[in-house]
């Protein structure tokens, strides 16, 4: 007997417009199947799976998988249904043909592509018996190869590999999450997926070779590998699911070539145009262009082993992208506008150039332009670039988000008026440092023009821009395409105005010490309750695996954790109800703080850190108790924190001993109990007797046995280095009186004044021993080493520590035009920085400094059904602390109504010694 039972799970529910039609080829070849056999069918995600009832379930083993193309999904699914439900193994499939183009775009990880069936065979010999009746099903039908798999034969659908069947995610010592398989010794270990084909070594393949074991880059014998009958390929620049782009040298010739690699199928749209054929278009539009010296001579297209391949110039230089970041840092702010108006103007230029031959450029953005090594702008990447009305079809709901014109997003036909729009947002990048993204806004979005406006004013503040390229900026980018001026406008105006240079040391001195007018103290006070109502909107209390929506570009992070997960953004709501009467924040503070300690009590082993593991977690939950009034809460968070180690495997703020001392010292804090100060001093004690005498200075480093990203490495930087240690020891000596950690501490600020890179303007470190300066961030960097520095220089009296902490917030501002917004590497970390600066030394021209950054993260802003959103670093909405929301709204908070600096020991310190702080035993302690 069948049984269709079409489940949808809340994790993905079926949008009423959602296409349907792979998963009604399912419920329609379960109602022909002949077998008598039960089916469990169901949503999750973008997956509809099906798994017979009764049927054995392997936790691990060879699985299958099968690709295709969006517009042949349904005649592979269709031909592959019949044998997978006469087979009676478990499978799902992508639930839509646009799932399906998502896992086969051309940016999607190389790990993950294509996999639109995956198949769990009961066994090796049923895997084998599969493969090769799917193979033989689908043959002919088009679909990309499987990276993370190896073909079961020549141009075969049908994929194979060895990996988990169920779900044994298990949390990493970094705090992800990572697949696990079991070892035949019974250990655990990742079951990883990456861009090529990695069966672990002690899985026996029961698949016939067919021919497939010699792949295009093995058996080199250490020579370069020559494809084309030409090109000996040395490197490869990078590697993407579209195909890789390699240096090379034409053997001929010897020129130092580029080649870009178009996979077959990857990209395909409904019509079957993929990769291959934007690859075409871009030769196309070189040798169209070739003989004007804009952009790289082509050097021919050629076919390796199916895949195509365009032989260009090497352009030397460096891509626009880098040149501002560079012309910005090296410079100084103000003094780069010079050679940055030199460089719109060429822009412009350029523009006029290609537009001269009839090309539409469609792509025209910082990434896409190289700058030669004599300052000359040159075109790259056209592969979106055509000639109106030559015939050849192209992609139009295509193009690179803040450059490409909106239009042509919404499918438009390809015209020269949004490359115009193009051109002003690439001059905005050039002459600002930052890219005018634009989050879609609902329901009435506001002009263009409106934002943009705000934007320039917040961006260039301090910048000696006129008003006549202002406007030119703003007609280059004006909402009605008919209405943009056109590049030969726009070169006009920038020939107008050449600035004298302004020596840095000027710069900024006239605005510094000004506060915030009116209109910025009452946008500060609309962003924060905007992102707040975003925050609570988007809370998910009924998920099982995230409370707010999560996204990382560095794997699955720990749903509970600080920086990504929902500690992060409780602790944020919590520090807003000390001084909002909003109703809804008590009630999602409780919901919050439920949906995590039912997290935490499912015993699954968690790191032990302060942003990534429990201590985080155990402090966010009991300022949640503490403010609300549940003791309960309280008393359980003071239980899980002393349940923790006092020491981690790394000696770090993040993750390790560092964040752990911190925890308990705030825990001390709000509860009086003496424990948690002994527990502080303990993991001060485990810090000294762990630090190394290295020949720059003291250093602390996570062991090199340790499964981790950090094993074996050192930093300056607060998050991961020596800053957040010598904070941590500090904060421990002036709450418990210790010498032996203060001049510890002190020995730290000696090491990190060493490293410097000091001028008469700034001061900037390496991540490490060696490295050459890195942007100013909280994570690495000037804004977290002055956070520790200017403590330090407060609590000794070293005039020498304020300083440098000084010097530090100077880096700081002068390299606020860095675009990210967040608290990690963002302008809101290092607006508390500012603050930090303001509250320990008084100095009223900091604080003035952060309010600055916050004119331009409110710039940033979108507005959506009565909500505010920030772009995240790829330009997404997280709610995280790290990199989104979170951490944003609870710098404005601080910026808006005072307090301190979240996730830092500063009431510890303050609170010193006193014997009243430690006699308590009962949870007490005042709002957070």
């Amino acid at each position: 007997m069948v049984d269709f039972n079409f489940s949808v799970f809340s994790a993905a529910p079926a949008a009423a417009d959602e296409d349907t039609a792979l998963t009604d080829l399912l419920a329609a070849a379960i109602g022909r199947a002949p077998a008598p056999r039960r089916w469990r069918t169901g949503r999750a995600g973008l997956w509809c799976t099906a798994v017979p009832d009764g049927a054995p379930r392997r936790s691990q083993g060879w699985k299958l998988h099968v690709t295709g193309t969006p517009a042949a999904a349904p005649e592979i699914l269709g031909r592959c249904l019949e044998i997978l439900l006469g087979a009676g193994s478990a499978f799902k499939f992508a639930a839509t043909t646009d799932y399906v183009a998502a896992m086969n775009a051309r940016n999607t990880p190389r790990g993950h592509s294509g996999k639109f069936i995956t198949v769990y065979p009961e066994s090796d010999d049923e895997a084998v018996r599969l493969a090769a009746a799917l193979h033989e099903a689908t043959a002919g039908l088009p679909g990309p190869r499987i990276l993370s798999d190896r073909p079961y034969a020549p141009d075969s659908l049908v994929h194979y590999r060895y990996g988990a069947f169920t779900e044994d995610r298990r949390l990493t010592n970094d705090g992800f999450y990572a697949w696990m398989i079991i070892d035949p010794d019974g250990n655990p270990v990742e079951d990883r997926r990456i861009g090529r084909y990695t069966p672990p070594p002690w899985a026996t393949c029961p698949f016939p070779d067919n021919g497939q074991r010699v792949t295009r880059a093995e058996g080199r014998s250490g020579k370069d590998l020559v494809i084309g009958g030409r090109f000996a390929v040395k490197n490869a620049i990078r590697h993407t699911n579209k195909g890789g782009v390699y240096r090379a040298v034409d053997v001929r010739t010897g020129d130092a070539v580029v080649l870009k690699e178009a996979r077959p199928h990857v990209a395909a749209d409904p019509e079957g145009r993929d990769t291959r054929d934007r690859l075409r278009a871009e030769a196309r539009a070189l040798e169209r262009i070739r003989h004007r010296g804009i952009a790289p001579r082509p050097g021919g297209l050629f076919t390796e082993s199916g895949h195509l391949f365009l032989a260009q110039e090497m352009i030397p230089g460096t891509p626009l992208r880098e040149w501002t970041a560079d012309s910005i840092r090296d410079a100084g702010w103000g003094p780069h506008l010079a050679p940055a108006l030199e460089m719109a103007r060429r822009l412009a230029d350029l523009m006029i150039e290609a537009h001269a031959t009839g090309l539409v450029l469609r792509d025209f953005n910082p990434n896409n332009v190289m700058v030669r090594p004599d300052g000359a702008p040159v075109l790259i990447d056209l592969e979106l670039a055509v000639v109106p009305g030559d015939g050849e079809e192209t992609p139009l709901r295509a193009g690179t988000p803040a450059f490409s014109a909106p239009e042509q997003f919404e499918g438009a036909p390809p015209h020269a008026t949004a490359d115009y729009y193009s051109l002003g947002a690439t001059l905005c990048y050039v002459l600002t440092g930052g890219p005018p993204y634009f989050m879609e806004e609902r329901p009435r979005p506001r002009p263009l023009t409106q934002r943009l406006t705000e934007w320039l004013t917040a961006r260039t503040q301090g910048l000696d821009l006129p008003e006549s390229l202002r406007a030119v900026l703003v007609e280059l980018m004006a909402d009605d395409p008919g209405r943009r001026c056109t590049p030969a406008r726009a070169r006009s105006v920038l020939a107008s105005f050449a600035p004298s240079p302004v020596p840095a040391q000027a710069q900024g001195r006239a605005d510094e010490d000004a506060g915030p007018d009116e209109w910025l103290q009452e946008a500060c006070e609309q962003a924060v309750r905007g992102i707040t109502g975003r925050l609570l909107a988007a809370m998910e209390p009924e998920s099982a695996q995230a409370l707010w929506p999560m996204s990382c570009v560095h794997g699955a992070p720990d749903p509970c954790c600080v920086q990504h997960g929902a500690a992060g953004s409780l602790g944020a709501l919590v520090r807003y109800m000390r001084y909002a009467s909003d109703p809804r924040l008590p009630d999602a503070s409780a919901t919050a703080a439920r949906w995590m300690l039912d997290r935490v009590r499912d015993g699954a082993r968690r790191p032990s850190g302060l942003y990534f593991g429990t201590a985080g977690v155990a402090w966010a939950l009991l300022d949640a108790g503490l403010a609300l009034g549940d003791d309960a809460l309280a008393e359980e968070a003071a239980a899980m924190a002393e349940a923790l180690p006092v020491t981690a495997p790394g000696p770090d703020v993040t993750h390790g001993t560092a964040g752990i001392g911190m925890t308990a010292l705030h825990l001390w804090a709000r509860t009086g109990r003496k424990s948690f100060a002994e527990r502080a001093q303990a993991a001060a004690d485990a810090l000294a007797a762990a630090v190394e005498e290295g020949p720059d200075g003291l250093v602390w480093r996570t062991p090199a046995h340790v499964e981790s990203k950090l094993a074996g490495k050192s930093y300056y930087g607060f998050a991961h280095g020596i800053a957040g240690v010598g904070y941590f020891l500090l904060a421990c000596a002036e709450a418990t009186g210790s010498a032996e950690h203060r001049e510890l501490a002190v020995r730290v600020g000696e090491s990190l004044l060493d490293a410097a890179f000091i001028t008469p303007r700034s001061a900037m470190w390496g991540a490490g021993t060696g490295d050459p300066p890195t942007a100013p961030y909280w994570c690495h960097g000037a804004s977290g080493i002055g956070t520790f520095l200017v403590r330090l220089g407060a609590a000794t009296g070293d005039a020498r520590f304020v300083r440098a902490a000084d010097l530090s917030a100077r880096a700081v501002t002068d390299q606020s035009w860095r675009a990210v917004l967040g608290q990690c590497h963002g302008l809101a970390g290092n607006g508390d920085f500012l603050l930090d600066m303001a509250d320990v030394t008084g100095d009223a021209r900091h604080r003035a400094a952060a309010w600055r950054l916050a004119r331009i993260i409110i710039a940033s802003r979108a507005h959506r059904d009565g909500r505010i959103v920030l772009p995240d670093e790829r330009g997404d909405v997280s709610m995280s602390w790290g990199e989104g929301l979170s951490g944003v709204l609870a710098f404005l908070v601080r910026l808006r109504y005072g307090g301190e600096r979240l996730w830092m020991a500063d009431a510890a310190s303050a609170q010193g010694a006193a014997e009243d702080a430690v006699a308590g035993t009962a949870v007490r302690g005042s709002a957070p």
